[in-house]
């Protein structure tokens, strides 16, 4: 699948991944590959997903998240 990660003035990350962890409001939770649709928000954590066998991380202080089509696009604050 294909995550996108920006912010008002970059985008730090735009590729493939296999899978994403992300800060909800009730607790973390994992997108994988195929995952139903989805829009929510998110809260100041740490964004983790796995690419190419290893684990990159990004802090965030808070954003909004979507998935559709096997894209995962998440709007940080």
């Amino acid at each position: 699948m294909t995550l996108k990660i920006i912010s008002a003035e970059d985008v730090l990350y735009e590729g493939e991944v296999s899978a994403v962890h992300l800060p909800g409001q009730m607790g973390e939770f994992t997108v994988l590959d195929h995952h139903a649709s989805l829009i929510s928000t998110l809260t100041p954590g740490v964004v983790r997903f796995d690419h190419d066998g290893h684990e990159e991380k990004i802090d965030i202080n808070g954003g909004i998240v979507d998935v559709d089509r096997n894209i995962v696009s998440v709007c940080i604050y």
